[in-house]
C-alpha cells in the first residue's frame, strides 16, 4: 500500500511539472507568434531604432523587450514548478531568496552567451545572406566543446562548493574502477547539492583535462558505498562507450540540420508576411518559432538515442561491478528520492524521457 501512494505521489508530481514545463513553452510560443501577427513586433522594432541608429544596439533593446515579456510569463511558472511545488513535495532544501539568487546567477552566466548568439546571428544575415546558418552552427558546435571543458572549473563552482572526496574505502572502490577501465581522471569531487534540493545525482564532468568525477553530498550521505560504486560504474560506461564524444557529434549534427531547416523555412516565411528582409527585426521571432517547432520534432530522435546510450552504461555498471542487486537497490533510492515516475505513459516518454523509466531499467537489469 504505501508503495502504491508513493508511485501516485510520483505521478502527481511528475504531471504538475511536466504541465508546468510545456506550458510556460506553448505561452512563450503564443507570445511570439502574437507579436508578430498582431503587428506588435514592428512597433517594438520602430520603439528599437528609434533608441538608437545603430543596428546592432537598436537588436540589443530589441532583445531585451521581448525578454522582459517573455520573463513576465515564464517566471511565475518557474517559481511554481522549481519553488512551490519542489516544497509542497518536500524535495527542496531553499529559501525564497535562495532560488531567487540561483535564477540571478543563471542569467548572468546565460544572458552574455544568448547575446552574443544573437548578435552573431544578426551579423551573419546581413553579412551572408542565405548562408548565415553555416558560421552560426559551426560556432555552436565549438562553443558546446569549450563549454564541456570549462564547465567543471568556472561555471559548476557558481553554483556549488566542490571539495575533494576523502580519503577512504569509498574513493578506493572509484579509483579501482577506473584503473580496471583505464580510465585517467583529475580528481573525485563531492558538492553540496543539498544546499537546494534533497534529490540525489553523479556524474562525469569536463573533457580533456578538465575531466572529473562528481558526487552529489546526498549521495555520498545516503547512499551504500557498493551503491554509490555502482552508480559511479554507470557513469564510467558512458566514458567506455564514449558517450560524450557521440552526444558531441549527434549534438552538432541536429545543430546543422535544424539550422539549415530554418534558414530556408524563415526566408519563406519573411516573404510570406510581408516583412522586408531577413535582417528586418521584426521578423526575428519568426526564426525563434521555427527554432522551436524543429526543436520538438528532433528532441524525440535525441530523447532514443540518449536512452539507449543510459543502457549500455547499465549494462556496463552491472557487468564491471558485478553487484546487480546493489544497482538496482540504489535505482529504487533514487526513484524513492527523487520522486521519479516509474511508468510514464509511452508518449511523455517519448518526448521528453532521456533516461529509460525506473520500471524499465530495472526489468532490463533483471534480465541480464
Amino acid at each position: 500500500m504505501t508503495s502504491f501512494r508513493r508511485s501516485s505521489k510520483a505521478k502527481i508530481y511528475n504531471r504538475i511539472k511536466l504541465t508546468t514545463g510545456v506550458s510556460s513553452s506553448v505561452f512563450v510560443f503564443i507570445l511570439l507568434l502574437a507579436l508578430v501577427l498582431s503587428g506588435w513586433s514592428r512597433e517594438m522594432d520602430r520603439f528599437a531604432h528609434a533608441v538608437s541608429s545603430n543596428s546592432f544596439a537598436a537588436l540589443l533593446v530589441f532583445v531585451l523587450a521581448i525578454g522582459l515579456l517573455q520573463a513576465c510569463v515564464t517566471l511565475p511558472l518557474a517559481f511554481f514548478a522549481g519553488y512551490t511545488v519542489e516544497h509542497r513535495y518536500h524535495l527542496s532544501n531553499q529559501t525564497v531568496g535562495g532560488w531567487f539568487l540561483e535564477q540571478v546567477k543563471g542569467y548572468a552566466v546565460g544572458l552574455p552567451l544568448v547575446l552574443g548568439l544573437l548578435a552573431l546571428v544578426y551579423f551573419s544575415l546581413r553579412s551572408l545572406g542565405q548562408w548565415w546558418w553555416l558560421p552560426v552552427a559551426t560556432i555552436l558546435t565549438l562553443l558546446s566543446v569549450v563549454l564541456a571543458r570549462i564547465a567543471p572549473v568556472v561555471i559548476l563552482p557558481l553554483f556549488y562548493k566542490f571539495v575533494p572526496l576523502q580519503e577512504g574505502t569509498l574513493k578506493e572502490r572509484i579509483l579501482s574502477l577506473c584503473t580496471t577501465a583505464g580510465i585517467r581522471i583529475n580528481g573525485i569531487f563531492t558538492f553540496n547539492l543539498s544546499k537546494n534540493t534533497r534529490k540525489a545525482n553523479a556524474g562525469f564532468a569536463g573533457i580533456g583535462r578538465t575531466r572529473r568525477i562528481i558526487l552529489a553530498d546526498t549521495l555520498v550521505d545516503d547512499f551504500t558505498e557498493e551503491e554509490i560504486e555502482t552508480v559511479f560504474a554507470h557513469e564510467m560506461g558512458h566514458y567506455v562507450h564514449r558517450h560524450i564524444l557521440q552526444g558531441i557529434l549527434t549534438g552538432a549534427a541536429s545543430t546543422f540540420i535544424s539550422l539549415f531547416l530554418a534558414a530556408q523555412l524563415y526566408q519563406w516565411s519573411v516573404a510570406e508576411l510581408g516583412f522586408s528582409s531577413v535582417t528586418q527585426l521584426a521578423a526575428l521571432p519568426l526564426l525563434a518559432l521555427w527554432l522551436s517547432l524543429l526543436g520538438l520534432v528532433f528532441s524525440p530522435l535525441g530523447n532514443i538515442l540518449s536512452r539507449h546510450r543510459e543502457r549500455q552504461a547499465d549494462t556496463y555498471a552491472v557487468r564491471t561491478t558485478a553487484k546487480r542487486d546493489a544497482f538496482v537497490a540504489a535505482l529504487r533510492r533514487l526513484e524513492s528520492m527523487n520522486l521519479a515516475d516509474p511508468e510514464p505513459h509511452p508518449l511523455v516518454e517519448l518526448l521528453f524521457y532521456t533516461h529509460p523509466p525506473m520500471a524499465k531499467r530495472i526489468r532490463f537489469l533483471e534480465s541480464l
